[in-house]
């Protein structure tokens, strides 16, 4: 996984070290996360562009706000996301291989915390559970 720091890796350390919070995107096939502290991108679109990328491609990232307690993720699922016309499919295997890539992004940056899906994302979980499917533990 090739880590793209923004501005530089020096910044993002000492984000770290004063446990301020880190935006990072991971995109779908793990091959790239970018990270940045917080104070110098505010939205996760902003970060893709300061990063040099398209920000219309923030629909191929995983979004997430860490800090030492833990990740936060914006569960935001494309409705184009692995071509899958099923909701119900589309968004079990969005959770499923963003907890994996995830989880892989962040420990590679040095962070082992739990993540977590702000209850303001949760809409597609009710829909799921609704349908006897809950993929949330």
């Amino acid at each position: 996984m090739k880590i793209k720091y923004y501005p530089n890796k020096r910044r993002v350390n000492t984000a770290v070290k004063h446990d301020d919070p880190l935006l990072m995107l991971v995109s779908f096939n793990g091959e790239l996360s970018i990270v940045g502290h917080i104070d110098d991108s505010a939205e996760h679109y902003i970060l893709l562009k300061k990063a040099g990328l398209k920000e219309s491609d923030i629909d191929k990232y995983f979004r997430i706000i860490v800090n030492k307690s833990g990740a936060s993720w914006t569960f935001v699922c494309p409705s184009s996301y692995l071509n899958l016309s099923d909701r119900n499919r589309r968004f079990t295997k969005y959770y499923e291989n963003g907890i994996v890539e995830i989880s892989k992004a962040l420990k590679v940056i040095g962070y082992d915390v739990p993540i977590d899906i702000p209850a303001r994302y949760r809409r597609h979980f009710n829909e799921l559970r609704d349908n006897g499917n809950n993929i949330l533990r």
